[in-house]
């Protein structure tokens, strides 16, 4: 949230044959107190949480903000409480000289919970500060468990190596992350066998025609290996990776057979660790060494997924045996560590996902990019890109001005075209459409993906609820 900063405009009285001296008024700036968030999802809050209270500048001197407390269906000392201690509905918060900031803690008195009408509202309600005031921005705050109005967020990515994949949920401001290279596969939880490639690490696989998982060597797929890749700039490279648009029958491993002798021996190309060097201010370095090579044939049995994994010469297999959870798109196996483990949150609870990704250019085949943005297609997310007109712009754009029909069943709404690489910011002739699984719709603008110091990872964008 950035909050409103005038200019301070100074005028200077001259002085002409002994005229007198004429005072003029200095405009001052407002000092601006505000909240960071706008509202927050009370479920979310296990123990306690962090308030975060901006300025609009460093304090030029000490001072109070006065913040009225108005619960709603919850009782001080018994549902909720706050550090510091709020007296009669009102909490008292000093600051001195300097601070850009202030900083108490909400403290959750009743998780888990056994109701949702549950309401705490934050207002800011004075300012004792020495020279002029004003109460501007996020004025208030609401800790409920309604969805969110917006907020402004920053994914942590992890840097220029962008070695994190963050997962966000728009209407509860919520984020979580897993590490990029911590998955392979993903076992598709929906009607369909499907098994997805982990793309964010350039892994590539091609169908052999044995299907005999320890009859396949090393040399027998050696004459694969240069094909089997992303960045060849072979439009058939195309056939070994994951259709971008998300369409999950259109994977690179195709549906899972019933009949176990109709499933085929895979070729894995691991792609990629997350790099780890320091790239030039502005540029990124994703790819570290290579993750070696595998072979994989997978089954069903019944309602599960029975993968089969080797390494190239290996003469027998290791098994293992992956249900179906409904509550998630995927369950994802590591073939490094050999364990089921956790990336995306359950499919209901995320949006939009922050990471790198195999792409597409037309005529060229698959090729990987960095500060992607998918939104989550197989959960019912779907979006659209508004272009900034003379009539339409991110601020005024409202409930009226949504078209259904330009929700697009592709997960890249967003993708890698909101930031000009070149000049080192976001573009800000566009903005974006969010349609979650309940019908609530969010503008979003991206606003940054460098960081302060020119640094490439560190992205950065608002939202808000259209109402």
């Amino acid at each position: 949230m950035k909050s409103k900063i005038y200019q301070i405009a100074f005028f200077l009285s001259l002085f002409i044959l002994g005229s007198c001296e004429k005072n003029e008024q200095v405009a001052q700036q407002p000092f601006v107190v505000s909240f960071e968030k706008q509202s927050i999802d009370f479920s979310l809050i296990h123990d306690e949480r962090e308030m975060k209270m901006i300025f609009s500048e460093p304090a030029k001197n000490d001072g109070k903000v006065t913040v009225k407390i108005s619960p709603t269906n919850a009782s001080y000392g018994v549902d909720f409480s706050t550090v510091p201690a709020a007296g009669n509905g009102v909490m008292e918060l000093p600051f001195t000289k300097g601070q850009s900031e202030l900083n108490f803690t909400f403290k959750n008195l009743i998780y888990p919970f056994d109701t949702d009408d549950k309401s705490i509202l934050l207002e800011v309600i004075a300012i004792n500060y020495v020279g002029e005031t004003s109460i501007q921005g996020y004025t208030t705050s609401l800790v409920s468990f309604q969805r969110s109005l917006g907020a402004t967020l920053l994914p942590e990515v992890g840097g220029p190596n962008e070695g994190d994949q963050v997962f966000v949920d728009l209407s509860k401001d919520f984020m979580s992350k897993a590490r990029r290279d911590s998955w392979d596969l993903g076992f598709y939880s929906g009607n369909q066998f499907r098994v997805t490639i982990n793309g964010s690490v350039y892994m590539a696989v091609k169908k052999l025609e044995e299907t005999n998982i320890d009859a396949v060597t090393e040399a027998s797929v050696s004459a694969f290996k240069p094909l089997v890749a992303v960045g060849t700039f072979e439009q058939s490279n195309m056939n070994y990776v994951d259709a971008p648009n998300g369409d999950i029958n259109q994977t690179a491993i195709a549906a899972i057979s019933a009949n176990n002798a109709e499933n085929h021996v895979y070729l894995v190309n691991m792609g990629y660790e997350v790099g780890t060097t320091a790239p030039a201010p502005g540029s990124v370095a994703i790819a570290g060494n290579p993750r070696g090579w595998k072979k994989i044939k997978i089954l069903r049995d019944g309602d599960s997924y029975v993968l089969q994994y080797a390494d190239l010469n290996s003469t027998t297999h290791q098994q293992v045996t992956i249900a179906k959870n409904q509550d998630y798109n995927f369950t994802f196996f590591s073939l490094k560590t050999q364990n089921i483990v956790n990336v995306e949150p359950q499919k209901a609870l995320w949006d939009l996902s922050f990471t790198v990704f195999t792409n597409e250019i037309a005529g060229s085949g698959s090729y990987g990019y960095s500060d992607f943005v998918v939104n989550n297609l197989k959960g019912g997310v779907k979006g659209y890109r508004v272009n900034v007109s003379g009539s339409v712009n991110y601020n005024n754009f409202g409930i009226n001005n949504i078209v259904e029909s330009n929700f697009s069943d592709d997960q890249r709404v967003i993708g890698a075209e909101w930031r000009d690489v070149f000049n080192g910011s976001a573009f800000t002739d566009r903005f974006y459409v969010i349609k979650d699984i309940d019908g609530n719709y969010y503008k979003i603008r991206m606003l940054e993906f460098l960081n302060e110091s020119g640094v490439r990872g560190y992205p950065k964008f608002e939202y808000k609820l259209v109402q």
